[in-house]
């Protein structure tokens, strides 16, 4: 049976410096299976991605972090790249918009580098 994801809303959380194809494969595989995804950052318009060895595409930001309200999503997605992540997690709102899904139990993917900001969040458990 093939699952679906209709009426699910994702956030992908990201900055400038993220693995473009950590956004775009991810993101399409989401959309596919029926979620509507929203691009997330701390910058306003646009977000540069990294493409391998350089810096890739442009991609447009669809809703600031600062406006992001996290009860309004049902998952979060974390692209990793080395830049991305070593920057959303000295940014306060974005380690507290991820606190939010662990608190209620929601959904989170992080790719490759991504984790570091689940350990900014202190949701990682220290147990194994």
């Amino acid at each position: 049976m093939k699952q679906t994801l209709a009426n699910k809303r994702v956030a992908i959380l990201v900055t400038d410096g993220f693995e473009q194809s950590e956004l775009e494969q991810p993101r399409a595989a989401l959309e596919d299976a029926g979620a509507s995804t929203t691009l997330i950052s701390p910058k306003k318009d646009t977000v540069r991605a990294w493409n391998e060895d350089d810096f890739g595409d442009t991609f447009n930001v669809d809703q600031t972090l600062q406006r992001a309200n996290a009860e309004e999503f049902d998952a979060l997605l974390l692209p990793g790249g080395v830049m991305n992540p070593d920057h959303l997690r000295m940014e306060p709102d974005a380690v507290r918009f991820v606190e939010h899904f662990f608190q209620a139990g929601k959904p989170v993917a992080a790719i490759c580098h991504g984790p570091q900001l689940l350990i900014e969040a202190d949701v990682c458990a220290d147990d194994a």
